[in-house]
């Protein structure tokens, strides 16, 4: 299988400037996201209990910050776009509930 490249998980830019292993304390130059996050873990995967498919992995409650996991394995292609659909049903509760912003 081909890797994917390494891109953003929150904004889909490239990160060829990094270098791996990423530290703790790596962000996305485009969006500031912290990238030592289980969203960009090769592990990560939200079928599993604790969205993680390491069983011996302790859980990480926030997904999109950075953590501390002894398991973290950077995996490349992690960014997916919202829907259509996602997007008109956010808009949909922030005009009813307003912008958490």
């Amino acid at each position: 299988m081909k890797d994917l490249p390494l891109v953003c998980w929150k904004c889909g830019v490239a990160l060829t400037e990094l270098s791996l292993p990423l530290s703790r304390a790596d962000e996305c130059r485009a969006c500031r996201a912290e990238l030592h996050v289980c969203r960009m873990c090769r592990f990560y995967d939200t079928g599993k209990a604790k969205s993680c498919s390491e069983p011996v992995a302790d859980e990480v409650n926030d997904k999109t910050r950075s953590n501390f996991c002894g398991y973290f394995v950077v995996a490349g292609g992690r960014f997916k776009p919202r829907t259509g659909a996602a997007d008109e049903a956010r808009t949909a509760l922030e005009s009813l509930f307003g912008s958490k912003k």
